[in-house]
């Protein structure tokens, strides 16, 4: 994640730790390790963010951080790929005489279906299933826990469990989106400068080279124009965090591009949140013009994550008033 710096699951470096090493090709010609601190822990997010602090002379150079990418949560199934070191990989060698054991290299294929796991905030990851030797309180996937989770060679995720109830064939990666959703400011700002996250991610590709496409809103011709400010209020919250409407004259501007006479009657305030909903309501009275309210902002938004985020509010309410 940069020359300095490593990402793992936060339950992998639950404190109190008195020692912490990290180690690079172990049992090949080229392994070296290191010593390292934890610089961010975050259970929530179940992330951790080290800092090596004694790298060898001579240590290969990273050469790049990683592209990370977010899914947008709609009716799609992606390949994905992980590397770790699971339980049932242990192995023993006598070769020099005496007996070890080690757990060697996993490297998983698998693939995952974004509409699982929301409410945790993870991804299912749907991989072959190993034997289960373990026993009834061990896994067969311990080991995983913090290898990054690839699709299109972008980082969507980090292994972080193994729930025994969705069976062997399944593992659980918290989502990079998860990241930005609980993490503080601070925290992001370790990661994006430390590990290379954007502030914005890009999304992932399908497995033919496009971009998954988010989700579009369905017609919000059929909306009562009844609907009290309770009932707007996930849209508004979602529509209030648009860089298009939150720079300056960035309501005025959009509305330029709707029937003229949503500007004309809409209430004026000086709290972004409601004026747009003054324009909701506006538009409710106007057949047609909240949906074209919504392609402009489109047009001005492009693909961004929020209003992916304001695609799906306003499809949960067109769905809860059809």
């Amino acid at each position: 994640m940069g020359e300095r710096y490593v990402l793992t699951a936060a339950h992998v470096v639950e404190p109190p730790l008195t020692t912490l090493v990290v180690r690079f090709e172990a049992d090949q010609p080229g392994e070296w390790v290191a010593g390292a601190q934890v610089v961010l822990h975050s259970a929530r997010a179940d992330l951790a963010l080290l800092e090596m602090t004694d790298c060898p002379a001579g240590t290969p150079p990273v050469h790049h951080t990683p592209r990370y990418a977010v899914l947008p949560e709609t009716d799609v199934t992606l390949p994905v790929t992980a590397v770790g070191f699971p339980r049932f990989k242990l192995r023993e060698d006598s070769a020099e005489g005496a007996l070890s054991r080690y757990r060697d290299s996993c490297h998983v294929e698998g693939t995952v279906s974004v509409l699982s796991n929301r409410r945790e905030g993870t991804l299912e990851v749907a991989v072959p299933p190993p034997a289960d030797e373990a026993g009834p309180e061990r896994s067969p996937w311990e080991g995983m826990s913090g290898a990054a989770l690839w699709s299109d060679g972008a980082v969507i995720g980090l292994i972080t469990a193994h729930h025994r109830s969705d069976g062997l064939g399944r593992l659980a990666a918290v989502r990079v989106q998860r990241w930005y959703d609980v993490l503080v400011p601070a925290e992001l700002e370790l990661l994006q400068a430390c590990a290379g996250l954007p502030a914005r991610p890009g999304p992932v590709r399908s497995p033919d080279g496009t971009a998954v496409p988010s989700p579009r809103s369905p017609s919000l011709a059929s909306l009562p124009h009844t609907l009290t400010m309770s009932e707007l209020k996930d849209l508004v919250d979602a529509l209030t965090a648009l860089p298009a409407l939150r720079r300056q004259n960035g309501l005025d501007t959009v509305l330029e591009g709707v029937d003229p006479r949503v500007a004309a009657h809409r209430p004026r305030d000086d709290r972004l949140r409601y004026e747009v909903y003054g324009v909701l309501r506006t538009c409710l009275r106007y057949p047609g013009t909240l949906d074209r309210f919504m392609e402009v902002l489109r047009d001005w938004e492009e693909d961004s994550e929020e209003l992916r985020k304001v695609d799906r509010v306003a499809a949960e309410l067109a769905v809860r008033h059809s």
